[in-house]
């Protein structure tokens, strides 16, 4: 070393510490998703594990009612092919009209499973597989899509809370989750099943599209709201294709694009995403057969379009700020300037095509979610259990835990507000009102309670495991402190693009208020807007300090033993309770997985039986019955009838026609004698489900509203058809006594029998669950008459269109029918006995109005006979296996469920009821661990 001129040598300067190097952003987030992807694995395995209970215990069987009719509509697209399908009129469907599935179908189901049968043959060998028939892949179906659903919810969660551990989490609870699962087992072939995946992925979509980009300024557009916008319109056209819920997917991203910019967030980066979203959304939608011009038609999606034009104006004027450099207010003017005209010639529109009926009414069911009675005036539609609202055991029984922890998620997701983050809020509180509202869209709960409860068990293991283990870690081997999360990522990105946005728009403001004061020869004005630009700048800089000396303490050693301390108990607290909701929906999957179709039960003497009834009764018409035989029976089993017999059904769960399945309620619910002067000239025979729990005898009441909301004969001034059910006990009432359907249900029992002349008895099932009569004296008249295709009414001359005509023998009954005006269709003018119909429908259905003394009411047996409640369970199975199924003419009734617990030689007996549908158990001892309130 060099000694210097004329002085002592220096002291040698200490070499300055390296830089600590952090691990670069990118290789963080690729760690975060391959721990991510690695427990998407395990994520699949336990959903597709816990959908097989069907399989492993009935085989591959299509479950249900809807699922048939799927099944069906999936072979006929295998064989026929795509252009067949999209023309196919269905007469063995709905006799004698007929039914055009072409334009009535939600195809993306069908089309999605031959796509997978086809697809077989080319790479199952490869994996040294056979490839499945049609079948099985139909009921593997919503299996896989199970799977999907679960990954497609975890990458939602994550991308909306900022950290993978959120989106294990969420996958994970999805995976389980009853909410999820009620529409997922193998076997359940329902477009639910499919929906789900769509739906989520949809939603992921759109959130990813909103990703800030620190590297785009001022509020522009950014390639990834480009490329996602578009995907999430593609994904949006599969959802319309899947299922009729995808009105719920369209409002819910208006909604959170409309709040975006009710909170000041807008930008160029939302008006690509939604655009895009909604213009290849909405033009793939209209071709998609029954929802066409239902867009820009139907009064529920009227919301989107006008979120739709309202980006538009917002994005033009966004423009002209960065081109004309506008200030806050000038930019405001502008709006204004530009909104009222628009507003008004929207106005101005709507009431000129609302003179021409252009807008679509609300559907009855859309309506019943904003009604503040429970009922919607729709006797049909409020006969369906699953329409009626939740409340809080429904909310627990899908939800179980997660129910409780999800609010305390909801509320973590306030803390953090993204444009991401803001969705997760909206959609849970939306999905709340609705599934509210109606039982069946708790299905929309299931993602987001999943989502919320992933974000506090998330978040929770992030704060006190994950983060401080890493730097306590890195304190003792001495390595680079962890970066930040993927959640502080994306909240300090985007809070740099807000602060960025910010302070260029201040700046511009002051500047341009700065320059027409000084025009105006004003000096005080300029200094003052410096100095508040000052202040805010200080203020700003205090609580990023602030902010920083919080982060200080929070990453102190001991503080981050006291976390982990916290987090240790966390886990222990959570372990067991976690136990309980993965085994208790592993026990309501398995009571879910069974196909109704056939099931297991015991008889008396304690044997294991499998009651394959249905099948059988529909094989006996497949084998004992000329092809063109018309069956006529109630709506529910229509699709069992056209897709397991293969034979012709007079309605089924389509219900489309209201005044049909009106007429079939007429026939089904009058004497024997004018019963079989109309079904002779639609029917070869007549099916009725007996054996109580749910048979055709528990839903005969409902027969009777839906006949006499046309046929206003059947129970003059008594629209809820009060005396016509049973009283306390299983006592039919008069009316109940004379009709069609209890001879029939009833044959050979108590001495009650159909009249043989009229009705000829052929076929019972082996444990009495199905019978089958033979209607004597068919009109072969008319028969021919409506299979002649001249008497079929066509859209066009040799068009597919054709619909069927009543034969001209029911015209005098055809006549008498009064069609059903719907309280919501507003471009029909109601008359007045309409509206008194309708207020005295609603008056008796909530218990306003009416007999005390009808079925159910107080006649009869007063209170319980003899019975103390203990509580509720949330599935069948665990009832435990001593379990005895219940027959009887109504099997949900307290008076008819004790009689038979006695007969066993039972001490316990069980309901499960669904309005007047339902079953009764004897038990003869509870199963272990049971006491009274532990339920």
């Amino acid at each position: 070393m060099a000694k210097p001129k004329g002085g002592s040598a220096a002291a040698p300067t200490p070499a300055a510490p390296p830089p600590t190097k952090r691990l670069p952003a990118g290789a963080k987030a690729t760690a975060g998703l391959c721990v991510f992807i690695a427990a998407m694995g395990v994520v699949a395995q336990q959903a597709y594990d816990i959908r097989m209970y069907a399989i492993r215990d009935y085989g591959y069987v299509i479950h249900e009612f809807d699922p048939w009719f799927n099944f069906r509509a999936t072979k006929y697209l295998a064989e026929h092919g795509w252009h067949a399908f999209f023309h196919w009129f269905d007469y063995k469907a709905w006799y004698p009209l007929g039914r055009p599935v072409g334009t009535t179908i939600y195809p993306g189901m069908q089309i999605t499973s031959v796509a997978i049968w086809r697809a077989m043959p080319h790479y199952m060998p490869l994996l040294g597989l056979q490839p499945m028939s049609l079948n099985d892949v139909c009921c593997m179906v919503p299996a896989w899509f199970g799977i999907t659903a679960s990954v497609s919810l975890g990458a939602l969660t994550a991308e909306c809370s900022g950290t993978w551990s959120a989106g294990v989490a969420a996958a994970a609870i999805m995976a389980v989750i009853p909410a999820h699962t009620m529409r997922s087992v193998a076997g359940g072939y329902d477009n639910e099943s499919i929906a789900l995946t769509a739906m989520c992925t949809t939603f992921y979509f759109w959130t990813r599209a909103l990703r800030p980009d620190p590297a785009v300024a001022d509020g522009r557009a950014t390639k990834a709201s480009v490329v996602f916008g578009v995907l999430c319109g593609a994904a949006y056209v599969y959802m319309v294709a899947a299922w009729g819920g995808y009105v719920f997917v369209v409002n819910m991203i208006g909604v959170h694009a409309a709040a975006l910019c009710a909170c000041g967030r807008y930008t160029s980066k939302l008006h690509r995403a939604y655009s895009l979203f909604y213009v290849i959304g909405t033009l793939g939608a209209t071709r998609v057969p029954p929802v066409n011009w239902a867009p820009v038609r139907n009064l529920e999606q009227m919301g989107p379009l006008l979120a739709f034009v309202g980006m538009q104006l917002l994005e033009y004027v966004e423009v002209q700020r960065r081109a004309r450099k506008l200030s806050v207010l000038q930019v405001q003017l502008l709006r204004a300037k530009l909104a009222l005209p628009i507003a008004l010639a929207l106005v101005g529109a709507a009431a000129l095509l609302m003179q021409f009926g252009y807008f679509g009414p609300l559907s009855a069911r859309v309506r019943g979610l904003f009604v503040k009675h429970t009922r919607t005036g729709n006797p049909l539609v409020d006969s369906v259990a699953e329409h009626q609202p939740a409340n809080e055991q429904a909310y627990s029984h899908y939800l179980h835990h997660i129910y409780h922890i999800a609010p305390y998620g909801f509320l973590l997701s306030l803390v953090r507000f993204t444009d991401a983050n803001l969705f997760i809020v909206l959609y849970a509180g939306t999905a709340y009102f609705f599934s509210n509202k109606m039982a069946r869209l708790v299905i929309l709960l299931g993602p987001v309670a999943s989502a919320l409860g992933g974000v506090l068990l998330g978040v929770a293991a992030d704060q006190l495991l994950v983060r401080p283990v890493a730097r306590l870690g890195s304190r003792i081997l001495r390595l680079p402190s962890p970066p930040a999360t993927g959640a502080a990522e994306a909240t300090a990105a985007e809070g740099a693009e807000e602060e960025e946005k910010e302070e260029d728009r201040s700046g511009k403001d002051a500047s341009a208020s700065a320059k027409e004061r000084r025009k105006k020869g004003g000096k005080g004005g300029a200094k003052a807007e410096a100095a508040l630009g000052e202040a805010w700048s200080h203020a700003r800089a205090l609580g990023a300090l602030a902010m920083e000396g919080v982060e200080l303490v929070y990453a102190n050693p001991v503080s981050c033993l006291l976390r982990i301390a916290l987090g240790a108990y966390a886990v222990y607290w959570c372990v067991p309770r976690g136990r309980e909701f993965y085994d208790y929906s592993h026990q309501l999957a398995e009571g879910l997985s069974q196909p109704q179709i056939m099931f297991k039960a015991k008889t008396y003497n304690g044997q294991e039986v499998m009651v394959d009834d249905y099948r059988e009764a529909y094989w006996w018409l497949r084998d004992k019955t000329p092809e063109d035989a018309r069956v006529m029976a109630w709506w529910d089993y229509g699709y069992q009838i056209t897709g397991i017999a293969n034979r012709t059904s007079v309605a089924d769960g389509n219900t489309w026609n209201h005044e049909h399945i009106a007429t079939l309620g007429r026939i089904l619910t009058a004497p024997q004698e004018e019963a079989h002067s109309y079904a002779r000239h639609l029917a070869d025979y007549v099916l009725v489900w007996a054996g109580g729990g749910g048979d055709d005898l528990a839903k005969s009441p409902h027969m009777a509203r839906i006949g006499n909301s046309v046929f206003r004969d059947i129970c003059p001034g008594d629209p809820t058809c009060s005396k016509f059910g049973f009283y306390q006990g299983g006592q039919p009432t008069p009316m109940m006594e004379e009709c069609l359907l209890y001879k029939l249900t009833m044959h050979g029992q108590r001495g009650i029998a159909a009249n043989e002349s009229l009705f000829q008895h052929v076929f019972t099932s082996r444990y009495g669950k199905v019978r089958i009569f033979k209607v004597r004296r068919v009109s072969l008249k008319s028969k021919k008459w409506v299979a002649d295709p001249a008497n079929r009414r066509c859209d066009a001359p040799g068009s597919w269109y054709c619909v069927g005509q009543y034969p001209p023998a029911l015209a005098p009954l055809i006549a008498r029918r009064k069609n059903f005006a719907q309280l919501e269709d507003f471009n029909t003018k109601r008359s007045s006995e309409d509206e008194a119909y309708d207020k005295e429908y609603h008056e008796r259905m909530s218990g306003r109005k009416g007999p005390s003394d009808g079925p159910g009411g107080g006649g009869g047996s007063k209170g319980r006979p003899g019975l103390w409640y203990l509580g509720c369970v949330g599935a069948e199975a665990l009832l435990g296996e001593e379990r005895t199924y219940s027959g009887g003419a109504d099997g949900s009734t307290l008076a008819e469920a004790r009689a038979f617990a006695k007969e066993a030689g039972s001490r316990y007996v069980a309901l499960a009821r669904s309005g007047m549908d339902g079953h009764a158990f004897a038990i003869p001892a509870l199963p272990q661990g049971w006491k009274a309130g532990s339920l």
